[in-house]
């Protein structure tokens, strides 16, 4: 038996070559990042899918950003899925049905990607609506934080309902910053009372229905020179300490703009575990996935195993066949499809 490790890889392709069967068999792996690029159709994806799970006892964890609208990784054969904005205009005008299709969204997204073999979506977003982040934008529900975390805890009922973990993104807040910390380095210059007070606050409502959380590649002047997945004053500090955070801790994708302030591929990496990130992601670049493989020093901390248990899967996940015949998909999909601009 090969316990998991810190690492987050990716694929290539829609199928493993044997360079991806030996970067996932190295001991620091522990997951598998999927993107667009790794589907082609849903047998595809439940093969793949059921090969890296086979590679591992036991098996490597698979991951996906499938949050809906804009990130939402496999299409064709899953049900659209729409942004989380559209649960906040609902919310504004019918409170509780906001609430009934937020945990139907949520069983949809999860029961669909479980039937397929994926274990985890890197959601919810629980970044605010300040209509400054064009990259957040209609991801986030609402820009009233109460809002934001009443609707993250439905929809994470509705994960839980599937059998699925869940991850708030992206601590503690990147809706105030306007740059996209995929091809830059956001700076986020309020003060820490007004960030904690509005943007963290549904991190710290939310407590422990949050397995996973994800910090954001942004700066926040007033409080580190360090982004958030990189200071231990956010993560040890804020995170673990002050909100009492006990779940995992993923960094974001150490290969975007955002995390360039850490070093090369090797030094992110390592910066982003002593920080206090349980696992490190590096998906879309094979030497950097071998470079962190084989650079990276990393001792197994007492709690890192019971985090990695919150992400588990619960339970057998039933096939799409199943799922079309059970009324509890065929009404969860009626309430989604509401919200499904024509």
């Amino acid at each position: 038996m090969m316990r998991l490790g810190p690492i987050g890889v990716g694929i290539n392709g829609v199928s493993m070559t044997a360079l991806d069967r030996k970067r996932l068999l190295h001991p620091l792996a522990g997951f598998v990042v999927l993107f667009s690029s790794n589907y082609e159709s849903p047998k595809q994806l439940t093969r793949l899918c059921t090969e890296i799970h086979a590679l591992r006892d036991p098996p490597l964890l698979i991951a996906v950003d499938h949050e809906g609208g804009r990130v939402q990784r496999f299409r064709s054969g899953f049900t659209q899925l729409p942004p989380m904005r559209r649960l906040g205009e609902l919310w504004d005008h019918d409170v509780m049905r906001a609430c009934r299709v937020a945990t139907s969204l949520g069983y949809v997204m999860a029961s669909e990607l479980r039937a397929h073999g994926v274990d985890l979506t890197f959601a919810p977003v629980l970044d605010l609506d300040h209509g400054r982040s064009a990259v957040v934008g209609d991801r986030a529900f609402h820009a009233d934080p109460r809002v934001v975390a009443m609707l993250a805890a439905h929809l994470m009922h509705g994960l839980l309902l599937a059998g699925m973990a869940n991850c708030g993104k992206h601590f503690p807040g990147h809706g105030w910053a306007e740059a996209d910390s995929h091809v830059a380095l956001p700076v986020d210059s309020r003060s820490a009372a007004e960030i904690m007070q509005r943007d963290a606050a549904p991190y710290a409502w939310l407590g422990p229905m949050l397995a996973g959380i994800m910090p954001a590649h942004v700066v926040y002047s007033q409080v580190d020179a360090l982004p958030a997945g990189f200071s231990r004053h956010w993560i040890e500090t804020t995170l673990r300490e002050e909100i009492g955070f006990t779940g995992a801790i993923f960094s974001d994708d150490l290969l975007m703009a955002g995390a360039c302030v850490a070093g090369n591929i090797g030094e992110r990496a390592t910066a982003a575990l002593a920080a206090g990130c349980d696992f490190a992601l590096v998906c879309n670049d094979t030497t950097a996935m071998d470079t962190v493989l084989h650079t990276t020093r990393w001792q197994r901390g007492a709690d890192f195993d019971a985090r990695l248990a919150r992400l588990q899967p619960r339970g057998a996940a039933p096939p799409m066949s199943d799922l079309r015949g059970s009324d509890l998909y065929r009404n969860a999909l009626g309430d989604v499809n509401t919200l499904v601009e024509p």
